[in-house]
């Protein structure tokens, strides 16, 4: 991690932790859960090279940046407002954007409230999903996928988090990072994790016992809720973005998902994808790259290939 530069920055109210490397455009990275500003670090140290200022930040309630108590301090409003302004202390009208997994879904909507400062989006895992008035979305995806989906056994404030203190931040990241499994994530009410005390757990060549150790301890200092206060917001993004209902993203996008994401591999997911609808919700969208054999971390377990197409992609603005 030779050369990457650390500060705090106080942006829209909370102490926000910044990772940055290199002089010239910004590139900011947003990062998903359960991750942090390090799952850039590939790529900051490819990009920055290339004459790029590579910014990852740890998002609200993750790493070193503050995480507020209140579940309703975790909506779209609050995240795009801590992105503004700490693209405001950079100095810069625009950015370059990368996000991955929720840092996606958070890019999304800084697209989509502030295209103005948005140069290109690369987007990785999780395309942009418009907002569907009829239904909140927990209702939904309760009803879609049943009470295990995930997102849905993430809801009740401490429930989840009991069951990681049960097996410890180190496996159930470990876990999490290694899953291959295809399909909408679900999580038994007996075992969440699917963790079996006698079958240990075997990290990708691409994810070191060091990398897992940074990770695992951030979360033993910071805890988990705050990252889980993400999907404790859903609900609350659907009810605030009631006025961009049906408006298209205008940034010019591109979008990188693995085969075997969870993700892209949830029903319903690659139609949207590939068959015209998310071209209509992002007339700018330029390019859809399907990678063979790639689950979900795409950025890490692929990251020359990735910092390549994160290249080819923003040296044509």
């Amino acid at each position: 991690m030779e050369g990457i530069r650390h500060k705090m920055v106080n942006a829209n109210g909370i102490s926000m932790h910044v990772a940055e490397k290199g002089e010239g455009p910004v590139i900011l990275f947003l990062h998903g859960f359960p991750e942090l500003w390090y799952t850039w670090r590939h790529q900051i140290l490819a990009l920055s090279s290339l004459g790029y200022h590579a910014v990852a930040p740890d998002l609200r309630g993750y790493g070193d940046t503050e995480a507020p108590t209140a579940i309703t301090s975790y909506s779209c409003m609050h995240i795009v407002g801590d992105l503004v302004a700490l693209i405001d202390s950079l100095g810069v009208e625009q950015v370059f954007l990368v996000a991955h997994d929720w840092g996606a879904i958070i890019g999304w909507y800084l697209c989509l409230f502030r295209p103005d400062r948005v140069k290109a989006f690369v987007c990785l895992s999780v395309p942009f999903m418009p907002r569907k008035p009829q239904m909140k979305p927990v209702e939904s995806m309760r009803l879609f996928f049943g009470d295990d989906y995930y997102i849905c056994r993430f809801q009740e404030p401490g429930k989840i988090e009991a069951e990681i203190a049960r097996y410890g931040a180190s496996n159930v990241l470990k876990k999490i990072i290694s899953s291959r499994k295809p399909g909408p994530p679900c999580m038994p009410k007996d075992n969440a994790f699917g963790i079996k005390p006698d079958t240990p757990i075997t990290l990708p060549s691409w994810f070191s016992e060091e990398d897992l150790s940074y990770y695992a301890n951030k979360f033993n200092k910071k805890g988990f809720t705050g990252a889980l206060n993400y999907y404790r917001a859903f609900d609350l993004n659907w009810e605030q973005t009631a006025p961009w209902t049906n408006t298209q993203v205008k940034v010019p996008v591109k979008f990188i998902v693995g085969d075997l994401d969870s993700v892209y591999t949830t029903p319903g997911m690659k139609e949207y994808v590939n068959g015209g609808d998310f071209k209509r919700d992002a007339p700018m969208l330029d390019e859809v790259v399907i990678m063979d054999g790639v689950g979900h971390f795409i950025n890490q377990e692929r990251a020359d290939e990735i910092n390549s197409h994160i290249h080819d992609f923003i040296k044509n603005f």
